[in-house]
């Protein structure tokens, strides 16, 4: 008879279970009641504000009502929504485009090489966030650096128009949301091993097949977090539509701020919040189950 055996008979082995789940038990409580401050904390600051903008949305002067929200079936309102998700979508695109190349190129580097790659990424955040946009406005205005040498060059006969629309609030968005993507699917790419390249060239495959085979499976966590991060940054941007939009490119930020600065009307203005909030968040679920679906076949 083995010694497991002899623990089953005498009833030894159901009691240490029982006692290492009352612990696992303690251990969790504590865990809860060490982290109740800290819920406390993101209730009053996010749910609290969440809960009394919807409150506004749906209670005026003269009690319940649901006007706020019939509001928002008017054409302007229903373009300036599509605006805000073709610009999310379109520049969230873009650093995807411009992100993955410069994360696979640092990750693939030595740690020097791969440090000065992440500290050129890095340093738009060291300049303020205005300074930045208006250092893109100087670029790319009618008489700005970039018409001024194409003009010098032969290239164009008018200035292009680069800014005060659609083309220059992208170029500027990307710009300041493109370090938002590198980071995470650099922290990623890092964690890769890349015998598993090696091994899948050893039975055969081309570096292509490889590349998207094995490769790009193992970043979509990074490539996923990252994504999240630009697309939720870029529906609530205010700063640099209002600046290289010109007030041509109206986003719901904006749209709210108007409702609350001009007309001081914040039930239309909280009714915004919430619809692009509910909105933000369907996306995000789409998202997480598209990015979950794609790594659990990319695992098998």
């Amino acid at each position: 008879m083995t010694a497991q055996d002899v623990m089953a008979v005498s009833g030894t082995e159901p009691r240490n279970e029982r006692a290492l789940r009352r612990q696992a038990r303690g251990e969790q409580g504590r865990l809860v009641a060490l982290s109740v401050p800290a819920l406390f904390l993101v209730g009053a600051l996010v749910l609290v504000p969440m809960g009394w903008l919807f409150w506004l949305s749906i209670y005026g002067s003269d009690g319940f009502t649901v006007e706020n929200y019939t509001r928002l079936l008017h054409p302007a309102y229903k373009e300036t929504l599509i605006t805000t998700f073709e610009l999310a979508f379109l520049v969230t695109g873009l650093c995807v485009l411009l992100g993955f190349p410069v994360a696979y190129m640092a990750s693939q580097l030595g740690p020097r090489w791969a440090s000065l790659v992440m500290l050129c990424v890095l340093f738009p955040f060291w300049t303020s966030l205005l300074v930045r946009t208006y250092a893109w406005l100087v670029l790319l205005q009618r008489r700005g650096v970039i018409n001024s040498w194409l003009m010098d060059m032969g290239l164009i006969d008018t200035p292009l128009k680069l800014v005060h629309n659609f083309t220059g609030t992208t170029i500027g968005m990307v710009h300041i949301m493109l370090p938002f993507l590198v980071l995470p699917l650099y922290a990623s790419m890092r964690t890769i091993d890349m015998d598993l390249m090696k091994a899948a060239a050893n039975l055969g495959a081309s570096p292509v097949r490889a590349f998207w085979g094995i490769y790009v499976p193992q970043t979509l966590s990074g490539l996923g977090a990252g994504v999240i991060l630009v697309f939720v940054l870029s529906l609530g941007f205010y700063v640099t539509p209002a600046l290289l939009g010109g007030g041509r490119v109206m986003m719901w930020a904006m749209q709210i701020e108007r409702s609350m600065a001009v007309y001081g009307d914040w039930g239309a203005a909280s009714a915004l919040g919430v619809v692009l909030l509910v909105m933000t968040l369907g996306i995000l679920w789409v998202l997480r189950r598209l990015t979950g679906a794609s790594a659990g076949s990319g695992g098998h």
